[in-house]
């Protein structure tokens, strides 16, 4: 059986400081897409929620609009997406919007959309 829904119906919103989620949820995929304001940073806004030092959420992404910094914990790297990229970012990282644009991504990861930001 196929199944098809719109983003501009999700099945649940989820508010955080400077941000939001909207999660899909399908037979085999857990969709999501997030909306980071300018100001948002991961530590600032989402570590309280998820009692963690760092995000421990693995994501695989497709930026829409705007631009995020990426620091990963182990090494120290960071990297910037933009619009058009497709990104793979393992648990274990910080994230921060650059800029006055909004961030909107797609994360196909899951578990973004079943328990990121979940109180």
């Amino acid at each position: 059986m196929i199944e098809v829904k719109t983003v501009d119906k999700a099945d649940e919103r989820r508010d955080f400081p400077r941000g939001h989620i909207e999660a899909l949820h399908l037979t085999g995929l857990d969709f999501a897409v997030a909306t980071f304001e300018p100001g948002w940073r991961w530590t600032d806004s989402l570590r309280p929620i998820a009692g963690t030092e760092t995000c421990q959420v693995h994501h695989n992404g497709f930026m829409v609009q705007g631009r995020m910094r990426v620091k990963m914990d182990d090494d120290g790297t960071e990297t910037e997406v933009g619009p058009g990229d497709v990104f793979v970012a393992p648990p274990g990282h910080d994230a921060w919007v650059v800029g006055d644009e909004p961030v909107i991504l797609y994360d196909f990861a899951g578990q973004m959309a079943v328990d990121y930001a979940k109180h």
